[in-house]
């Protein structure tokens, strides 16, 4: 049986946990951490909490210090032990744990922590590159939530049903001015006229914490990472894209409508990351 961690208590998955009073349920009032753990050790757990906090204080959460770098080791790996497994998918969703409609009676959190089992112990790529094109009928806010991972997800929701009734692998999501801004679940990079891009977070893009391991890495190999405005009609002639997450690692891109791309530089970047964390 899955096991789970609920505010600091482990209960079987199927154990319920939560009432309809909850505020992630009613309000998608919280946020989450997608994370990797590797033959048990939790990878970049630094950055997801640092992110996890910003996110947290953003919110007006109380205590948000207390969601440490130690703390998230501490518990994913008791977790880790008592499903008795080394290598899975990590997530962590933090909410408002208080009564009250839209205004809320506190600001304590809650959280839970899941995790599902991977067979693989490294990143590793895509063998069949992706098929991907622009998602149109929602676009994405900017504001100063716009880089955490909040439990508001409808837009992609949308784009998810989108993505399998069109059968795609992937959909580039647009910000509210109409420029590139990340995919479903990962950030992009671009590889045009030997130049890398990725979106700036001012677009309104998901503060990554591959993002960033990616762009270290990618620096350190001389490849300076430009961070811009981006049309989506670089799209069209760029020579690679490729996009990263905690989960996953890189997944290079394969097409976009009629325009098909290299992936020479995203396995030069796997392999580095594969080699160890970058040092940040």
């Amino acid at each position: 049986m899955n096991f789970i961690n609920y505010n600091g208590e482990i209960y079987p998955a199927n154990q319920p946990v939560l009432t309809v009073a909850n505020r992630g349920f009613k309000y998608g009032d919280g946020l989450f951490e997608s994370m990797r753990m590797i033959k048990g050790e939790l990878r970049f757990a630094g950055l997801h909490a640092a992110r996890l906090q910003e996110g947290m204080k953003a919110l007006g959460l109380e205590g948000y210090e207390s969601m440490s770098t130690e703390l998230l080791r501490e518990k994913v790996v008791e977790l880790a032990i008592r499903n008795t497994i080394e290598n899975a998918r990590v997530r962590l969703t933090v909410f408002r744990d208080a009564d009250g409609l839209y205004s809320p009676s506190g600001n304590r959190f809650g959280y839970c922590i899941e995790m599902t089992p991977v067979a693989e112990t490294h990143y590793t790529g895509n063998a069949k590159g992706l098929i991907v094109d622009v998602y149109e009928e929602l676009t994405k806010p900017v504001g100063f939530l716009s880089n955490y991972k909040t439990c508001n997800s409808l837009l992609y929701v949308m784009a998810g049903i989108y993505r399998k009734r069109h059968s795609l692998d992937d959909l580039f999501i647009l910000n509210q001015n109409g420029f590139l801004c990340e995919t479903m679940s990962s950030n992009v990079f671009i590889l045009f006229d030997k130049q890398l891009y990725t979106p700036a977070l001012t677009e309104g893009c998901i503060a990554g914490i591959m993002r960033t391991a990616v762009t270290k890495i990618a620096e350190a190999g001389n490849i300076p990472v430009i961070e811009a405005q981006i049309n989506p009609d670089i799209l069209n002639v760029a020579d690679e894209v490729f996009l990263t997450n905690a989960t996953r690692g890189i997944q290079w891109v394969m097409g976009f409508n009629s325009k098909r791309y290299f992936n020479k530089l995203s396995r030069q970047l796997l392999d580095k990351l594969n080699e160890g964390e970058p040092v940040l």
